[in-house]
């Protein structure tokens, strides 16, 4: 069935349908495309644009579509040029005449926004409780790994001596950033469009908070242009996505190197690696290549869709159907990588013993020991000086700033004592650096309890953003009847007084209660109970009427 026969002689082309068609990529919103088609002939039911009776003939067909279609009775028709074709064609099938009037007041350009919206809200709270889950995987080895003394690198090259458990929260705060990318992304997204139209808005009386409400959105779009044409949820969506792909990128290079024989900090665990054809000695750590490599794909899906969306003028054009097939691979993606990187970080054994060994070498407590000679009142430039000759001289005399005799650390300067070697031990150098944010152990474990909250909190973010609806009360009412009280028997006139406060008191608290809820308004809530629409002439009802019916 095709929604727009009418104004054509010939039948689309084969090839220029299957080009045409989205019903591929798209038939995975049919449950989303369903749920707001319930809410639309509900809204229309109960506006009066529909029968109500008629609504509820659509809702029931409209759910038992649904129904057959997760038990198996029902397969979508792959040559349906679209999701929304198929169901409507299979609702009109099944109810006849009452089926064509659920598209009423709708477009498939504010019909198919709103499917995204939905489908996309649902996925990024799935990827949510991924990310959640990883933190918390990072949280709990980092407490594990607190003082697991490691070498932290700047170009590769081992620099400063920190933790492991320092250098896993590193991630854990990366990840919580993405959490709240993809917080950011599911709120803003959080607008219903039905009610947008092709482009223009509707004739019909339509009440959108009710579609809106009925459908769990914070609010429905304000323009009608808008509301179909931008595809900047889905943009931000990719986006949140990609920036988390290279946060897991990054992480798997590091597992990559950590477990090769020249770091050996780390050992995957068998479930999660791969062998050699040909090499029985190998182990491979493909799962995290594997998400390296995924991560170009996540970036090229973000980058399909800006380039996309570049140079398109309003309203809608052809071109934004390609916005699903990006968006839906950069979601899959990151919860395909996530559903095989959460375990595998989880299960992973660490190795303490050479991440120590690595950070003994490489004189990464240098810059303790300029600190020590800073300590005792040298300048730093001078203080840098001198060790970087100490470090010359060890490194031509196969050395090391621990194994050098104090008497050669005096050569370099007097200022040197007994107590240098405690001041270049790596467990001194890391358990002193707790500045906030260091890795002194103590830190790992504030750090871990920090993320911990934040996580939590952005749990409630949404809630508290979002403003909070007024509801009458009666505080006006009871302070002018008491008031009326006291006048009243000032004035002797005690049931004219309490039956003025009482009058004041209605007028006051209604007054307060409209100045409240515009305020509400203004902020983007919707009213629970909208104002009902005003009453028109009984000449323009019966013209809308009429209208209503030639449209139908």
């Amino acid at each position: 069935m095709k929604l727009w026969t009418g104004r054509f002689h010939k039948e689309l082309d084969k090839k220029t349908n299957d080009f045409n068609s989205s019903i591929r990529f798209d038939s995975r919103m049919a449950k989303e495309d369903i749920e707001g088609s319930i809410a639309h002939a509900t809204m229309l039911g109960a506006c009066g644009v529909i029968d109500q009776k008629e609504a509820e003939r659509i809702c029931a067909g409209l759910e038992g579509i649904l129904a057959d279609l997760e038990s198996g009775a029902l397969e979508i028709d792959p040559e349906a040029e679209d999701i929304h074709t198929f169901v409507e064609a299979e609702l009109t099938a099944r109810l006849g005449d009452a089926g064509k009037r659920l598209h009423t007041a709708r477009s498939r350009n504010d019909q198919v926004a709103l499917d995204d919206r939905l489908y996309l809200r649902k996925q990024c709270g799935m990827l949510y409780g991924q990310i959640k889950e990883l933190i918390e995987v990072l949280c709990k080895k980092a407490l594990d790994y607190k003082g697991a003394v490691m070498p932290g690198y700047t170009h590769l090259q081992r620099a400063q001596p920190i933790t492991f458990g320092h250098h896993l929260m590193a991630y854990a705060e990366m990840f919580q950033r993405d959490l709240a990318r993809l917080k950011d992304a599911a709120q803003r997204m959080n607008v219903c469009p039905l009610g947008s139209g092709a482009l223009a808005g509707t004739t019909y009386p339509l009440d959108r908070a009710m579609s809106a409400r009925l459908l769990g959105f914070d609010d429905y779009t304000h323009n009608s242009l808008d509301g179909v044409s931008d595809r900047d949820f889905c943009m931000e969506t990719a986006a949140a996505v990609a920036i988390a792909m290279v946060h897991l990128s990054r992480f798997s290079e590091e597992i990559i190197l950590w477990c090769s024989w020249e770091f050996k900090f780390i050992e995957l665990d068998d479930a999660f690696s791969t062998g050699s054809s040909i090499m029985p000695q190998k182990k491979n750590p493909d799962i995290a290549e594997l998400v390296r490599g995924k991560a170009g794909r996540a970036i090229g899906d973000l980058t399909t869709l800006l380039s996309m969306m570049k140079g398109l003028p309003l309203a809608y054009n052809k071109d934004m159907q390609e916005d699903k097939e990006a968006v839906f691979d950069a979601v899959d993606t990151l919860h395909m990588c996530l559903t095989a990187f959460v375990p595998m970080v989880d299960t992973m054994k660490v190795l303490p013993e050479n991440m120590r060994k690595a950070a003994a070498k490489g004189f990464i407590n240098a810059t303790d020991c300029a600190d020590y000679l800073v300590g005792k009142g040298l300048p730093f430039r001078d203080a840098y000086k001198v060790t970087g000759a100490l470090v010359a001289y060890c490194i031509d005399h196969d050395l090391t700033l621990e194994t050098l005799p104090l008497e050669e650390y005096q050569k370099f300067h007097a200022l040197f004592a007994e107590d240098v070697y405690q001041a270049i031990s790596l467990d001194t150098c890391v358990n002193g650096r707790k500045v906030p944010g260091g890795p002194a152990p103590e830190n790992v474990e504030k750090e871990a309890q920090r993320v911990r909250d934040a996580v939590n909190k952005l749990e409630k973010a949404a809630k508290r953003l979002r403003p909070v609806e007024p509801k009458k009360g009666y505080f006006w009412m009871v302070v002018c009847i008491i008031m009326g009280f006291v006048v009243g028997a000032y004035i002797q006139q005690y049931v004219m007084g309490p039956v003025g406060g009482l009058c004041v008191g209605v007028i006051v608290d209604e007054a307060v209660y409209k100045i409240r809820m515009k305020r509400f308004i203004s902020k983007g809530g919707i009213p629970t109970k909208p104002e009902k629409p005003e009453e028109k002439p009984a000449e323009t009802a019966e013209d809308d009427a009429k209208e209503k019916k030639e449209k139908m």
